[in-house]
């Protein structure tokens, strides 16, 4: 007798797919801080407002837009969601290009966040029907590398682009491409069967207040988004900052200084990415807290060595220690996604990642960048200001290291008690 059950996608044509989408998400992401320059110079804007367009501008309406998002993947089809997210946010990049001031420019920042909330739920909810659990830490990584390609795409090519043809040109020939890549999406992934309750119907979605509840009565999930909040805080507040302030310093050609900062950090990045994932799994099999232990290890080291870059006496100096920084902070996400996608039910995994990704948006892309960029300014909007800005802020990492490895004795029994409620 034929089967009825629905022909899925090859696991590995889905994570390839989800890759490339996400590549291009953090490519739009970073777009815009690997043109700082040509911008302020156009618009006559400082820091200040580079930083609320960074951060700000387009995490607002991300965060807002992330949870509904999110219900409509626990119920539907996640990958329709990432595919009409990705032709959004790629139509607002391009109209980046076209912007004719500090306004325009600010809502078409928006319209990239609005976009870009469809993604990061809905596409490791897939993955994780995709994926058996002892596999998710090597999925998560490779998904996880798009991180790092997007900020050489975006920080290194942006540039390299912008030299040749303009920056609004540059917003344009990266930003069309993703209308394709959504369309794409659609005919490679096949969304999964939903997990069905006990007669046989699907299982209803609980109430979004219910689930803030249960979620903030679990302080496993709690410390894990407070750690992974003030880990993204710091991370991406050099990530953004960091090739500005190279260039400022070291009074070299800027599209030079960031191409080489994006690789440098960019590709040891992906290598961290890549081997945290695999030494994650296999930790794993000994328990699933060794991933998050894992990560607040990591988080721990690498916040120092970014300390050591920022204030490097040379931009050589500054490059040496970019390997074992990117090699530490490259991977360190992926144990605490492994744990958080680990504790979380079926039911409402979506919708409970979605309340996760939108406390660390807000900590970590909108507090980051607009802080380093305000405090900079007030203290001069100069090479000197911005390096005082980002050691003020970096250090949020030791204390989210803390939390990652608090949040890992709890991953189990925040597990059971989670799928009880659920």
């Amino acid at each position: 007798m034929e089967s009825t059950a629905p022909r899925l996608s090859n696991p590995w044509v889905v994570l390839a797919t989800l890759l490339v989408i996400y590549i291009f998400n953090f490519a739009d992401r970073y777009l815009l801080t690997g043109l700082i320059g040509p911008i302020k110079a156009e618009f006559d804007i400082g820091d200040n407002l580079i930083g609320l367009l960074m951060g700000p501008a387009f995490v607002v309406l991300y965060v807002l837009m992330g949870v509904p998002f999110a219900r409509l993947a626990d119920r539907g089809s996640r990958i329709r969601i990432i595919a009409a997210g990705c032709v959004l946010w790629s139509l607002a990049t391009a109209a980046t290009g076209l912007a004719t001031g500090p306004v325009s420019l600010g809502l078409a920042r928006v319209g990239v966040g609005v976009g870009e909330a469809a993604f990061v739920a809905p596409a490791y909810s897939l993955l994780t029907d995709y994926f058996k659990p002892e596999r998710r830490g090597l999925a998560f990584a490779i998904l996880g590398l798009a991180t790092y390609i997007g900020q050489i795409a975006g920080q290194a090519g942006g540039p390299a682009l912008a030299a040749e043809h303009g920056w609004r040109m540059t917003f344009l020939l990266v930003g069309l491409p993703g209308v394709a890549l959504g369309a794409l999406a659609l005919l490679l992934v096949k969304e999964p069967p939903r997990t069905m309750a006990a007669d046989g119907t699907p299982m209803a979605a609980i109430p979004l207040g219910r689930l803030v509840g249960l979620l903030l009565r679990s302080p496993g999930y709690v410390m894990m988004a407070l750690g992974f909040g003030l880990g993204t805080l710091s991370g991406v507040t050099f990530g953004y900052w960091g090739p500005e302030l190279f260039a400022r310093s070291f009074a070299l050609d800027p599209v030079t200084i960031k191409t080489a900062f994006a690789l440098n950090f960019g590709l040891a990045g992906l290598c961290g990415m890549l081997a945290f994932g695999a030494l994650s799994d296999r930790l794993s099999r000994r328990g699933r807290v060794w991933p998050v232990r894992l990560s607040g290890l990591a988080l721990l080291s690498a916040t120092a060595l970014v300390l050591v870059a920022v204030w490097a006496p040379s931009f050589e100096s500054a490059m040496l220690v970019a390997i074992p920084c990117g090699l530490l902070g490259g991977g360190w996400s992926v144990g605490l996604y492994a744990g958080l996608q680990h504790m979380l039910p079926a039911s409402y995994r979506a919708s409970a990642t979605a309340l996760f990704i939108a406390f660390i948006t807000l900590l970590g892309y909108f507090v980051g960048p607009w802080a380093t960029g305000a405090l900079s300014q007030a203290l001069g909007d100069n090479a000197q200001s911005l390096k005082l800005a980002m050691t003020a802020v970096v250090p949020a990492g030791f204390i989210a290291a803390l939390f990652a490895l608090l949040a890992a004795g709890r991953v189990e029994d925040d597990r059971l008690r989670l799928a009880e409620a659920g």
